[in-house]
């Protein structure tokens, strides 16, 4: 566990952690390795690790509980964090943000509290398929420096039901 995530951990008075923090899909769709994404700052791990979903469905839901941090004006992208520090990025495509929010509709608000599985954002695939580059969507920790090791896992995933990997701080 990072420093920061250590000092966070003893001022709110939270137990330690045992064992690995479970960040649920927040798209259904295929897990897809996250160099695949067509867009070097998800690709080289820029923003952070993670994993790229190739999407289905019309939502996207909290992937983890936890506060909700930043909502793009443009709708396509969020962060979160959980109550164990964990700050994941969510974002819909590569080339979404040029849509200046057509295809997206806000669902929650930033500072909300949200639990795994709550809906943030609705898309409408169709739309989407025909304007923009890849609708794969990364979801990367963006505190990898609090990070021990990511556990990725593979294959067909639901929204707010399936693991896309544990975090071990």
């Amino acid at each position: 566990m990072g420093f920061l995530s250590r000092i966070r951990r003893l001022i709110s008075g939270q137990p330690p952690i045992t064992g690995g923090i479970d960040v649920y899909a927040p798209v259904s769709g295929e897990i897809v390795a996250i160099e695949k994404v067509p867009d070097v700052v998800f690709a080289e791990k820029i923003v952070g690790d993670g994993i790229a979903i190739a999407p289905k469905g019309k939502q996207i839901v909290a992937p983890i509980d936890g506060t909700i941090g930043k909502i793009f004006e443009t709708n396509h992208a969020f962060s979160i964090e959980s109550p164990q520090g964990l700050e994941l990025f969510v974002h819909f495509g590569v080339g979404t943000v040029e849509l200046r929010g057509n295809g997206f509709t806000r669902l929650a608000e930033e500072g909300q509290q949200v639990k795994a599985g709550d809906p943030i954002l609705e898309f409408d695939l169709d739309y989407l398929k025909e304007h923009v580059e890849s609708l794969l969507t990364p979801v990367v920790l963006a505190n990898m420096e609090d990070i021990q090791g990511l556990d990725k896992r593979h294959g067909s995933i639901e929204a707010g039901k399936d693991v896309i990997f544990s975090v071990q701080l």
